[in-house]
């Protein structure tokens, strides 16, 4: 039976994902930077269920957590690097230390995770990554810029590793939900400590004080993780796979904003060339 290694797994989708990969008999190590917030998980499921302690900006922690799964299970099949939190403030708000700490959590911990367990899946030239990201990774909102630099940088990695290691076997999923009913825009959203009121009708209106938003959102957890499986067990897994009617909508009108802007500027862009 597979192996999946799910960081983030103490709420919302990674728990979600744990749960569902669980019920189908696979073996999962769920992690959590207070393992006692995952403990439920092992003690229900005590033979397939490894809970680990996985703080994924501590380089040490994620070579050890790496190391526990493969004495328990032999192996780690599939990686889901679902750890992150949420950040708003407008570009000039943005606290320096606070947005270090997002890019650590957020890109450098899936990089230390992906560098753990390429060396096994590599030697057996078998086995998936699966990285969370959102659709901040394609389009930013005000408030978000900072959050989607981390998710557009995520995503820009994740598309050269795929092409590195596609012929090695090891496929790579880009996972963007749209709106999720969990914690995300509640307990795990961080924001500027000041606002500057000159943005209060831009980025000011998703600071959380006037974000109204969370505990309405339309995506379900429960149903996320049969639609990561089924992209994983396609002959033609999506490098991005847009999670949530509201992802699909936002992220086609962005293509679409694109494409025009690219073709209204085409004959411009055309100028700069080599005479031919």
């Amino acid at each position: 039976m597979p192996t999946w290694f799910i960081t983030g797994c103490s709420t919302g989708l990674g728990r979600a994902l744990a749960l569902a990969v669980l019920d189908r008999g696979w073996n999962a190590v769920v992690t959590a930077r207070d393992a006692a917030k995952v403990q439920d998980i092992a003690a229900a499921h005590p033979d397939t269920a490894l809970a680990l302690a996985l703080d994924v900006t501590d380089t040490t922690q994620v070579s050890q957590a790496v190391e526990q799964a493969e004495e328990r299970f032999g192996t780690i099949d599939v990686l889901v690097n679902n750890a992150g939190h949420g950040y708003r403030s407008a570009v000039e708000e943005a606290d320096d230390a606070e947005v270090a700490g997002l890019f650590a959590t957020n890109f450098h911990g899936p990089v230390a995770m992906i560098k753990a367990v390429l060396p096994g899946m590599r030697a057996r030239r078998d086995g998936a990554i699966v990285n969370v990201s959102s659709i901040a990774g394609q389009y930013s909102a005000p408030g978000s810029g900072y959050y989607s630099a981390t998710k557009f940088a995520l995503e820009g990695m994740s598309d050269a590793l795929r092409k590195e290691v596609g012929p090695l076997g090891i496929k790579v999923l880009v996972v963007e939900p749209g709106a999720f009913r969990t914690d995300f825009a509640g307990r795990s959203l961080q924001q500027s400590p000041s606002a500057i009121a000159d943005y209060a009708e831009t980025a000011g209106l998703r600071r959380k004080e006037n974000d109204t938003t969370h505990g309405h959102q339309p995506g379900d957890p429960a149903r996320a993780p049969q639609v990561v499986f089924d992209a994983l067990a396609s002959k033609d897994t999506p490098f991005r796979l847009l999670l949530g009617s509201d992802a699909v909508a936002v992220i086609r009108d962005e293509l679409t904003a694109r494409t025009k802007e690219v073709d209204t500027w085409e004959a411009a862009s055309r100028t700069t060339d080599f005479p031919a």
